[in-house]
C-alpha cells in the first residue's frame, strides 16, 4: 500500500472512527468512505507533484523547461524529444560549470559536442612559441602571434560525431529493401542532437566580459 494512494486514504479516514460503532465488514460504509478517500487522495498526489516542482533535482515535465527560462532565458531550451533526466542533468551541469576562463570554456564545448575545441590566443606564448623555444618550429606547434589583439582569440569549436540511428544503415550499405536493416528515416528518429546555435550560446556564456572569440564551428 503505497502512501496517498486510495487504500491508505481510506484506512487513514477509517482509523479515527470509533471501531464500537461498526461491525466487521462495513460494505457500504466503505462504498461511502472510497468516494472521500479518491478525493483526498487525488489531492495528496496532487500536492506531492506540485512539491517536487519546486525543486531542480524532482522538477520534471514542463516545469524543467520553467526552470531552465528562469535562469537562462532562451539559451538553454531542451533538445528534441529530449527526456526529463538529460534536461535535468544539462540544467544542473550550466548552473555549476565555471564561467570566464579557458579552461572553462574548453570544458563546456567538451560536454556538449564531446570534442576537444581549438583555442588560439595570439597574446599567449604557449599557443604562439617563440623563436627558440623548445619543440617549435614551421609546421610544428605554434602560430604567428599578435600583440594587437588583447583580449581576443580563435576559436574552432567542433561538431559532435553523429552516430546516425541506431540498428539502421543508409543507402547503398548492408543489403536493400526487404534484406538488412534499412528503412525510411526522418530527423526525428535522431534525439538529443547539437545544433549550431547550442555551441554558440554555450561559448558566449561562457566568454569573460569584454573578450572576443573570433569562432568557427567545424566538422
Amino acid at each position: 500500500m503505497a502512501v496517498g494512494d486510495l487504500s491508505d486514504m481510506l484506512a487513514r479516514i477509517k482509523a479515527v472512527l470509533p471501531r464500537a460503532w461498526f461491525p466487521d465488514t462495513t460494505p457500504v460504509l466503505d462504498a461511502l468512505l472510497s468516494g472521500l478517500a479518491s478525493t483526498w487522495s487525488a489531492l495528496y498526489q496532487l500536492l506531492q507533484y506540485v512539491n517536487a516542482q519546486t525543486r531542480i533535482k524532482t522538477a520534471s515535465d514542463v516545469f524543467l523547461d520553467v526552470i531552465a527560462k528562469d535562469f537562462f532565458g532562451n539559451t538553454l531550451q531542451r533538445r528534441r524529444d529530449e527526456p526529463d533526466f538529460v534536461y535535468r542533468a544539462r540544467i544542473s551541469r550550466n548552473l555549476l560549470s565555471p564561467k570566464a576562463t579557458r579552461p572553462a570554456l574548453e570544458n563546456i564545448l567538451m560536454q556538449i559536442t564531446g570534442r576537444t575545441p581549438i583555442i588560439f590566443e595570439p597574446m599567449r606564448p604557449a599557443d604562439t612559441g617563440c623563436y627558440d623555444g623548445p619543440a617549435l618550429a614551421y609546421g610544428q606547434a605554434g602560430g604567428w602571434g599578435s600583440l594587437n589583439l588583447p583580449n581576443q582569440f580563435f576559436l574552432t569549436a567542433f561538431r559532435p560525431q553523429e552516430n546516425g540511428i541506431a540498428n539502421v544503415a543508409g543507402y547503398g550499405c548492408c543489403g536493400g529493401y526487404g534484406v538488412g536493416a534499412t528503412e525510411y528515416g526522418d530527423f526525428t528518429m535522431i534525439s538529443n542532437e547539437v545544433t549550431d546555435q547550442e555551441i554558440i550560446t554555450a561559448v558566449a556564456n561562457a566568454l569573460p566580459a569584454a573578450s572576443i572569440a573570433w569562432m568557427r564551428i567545424s566538422n
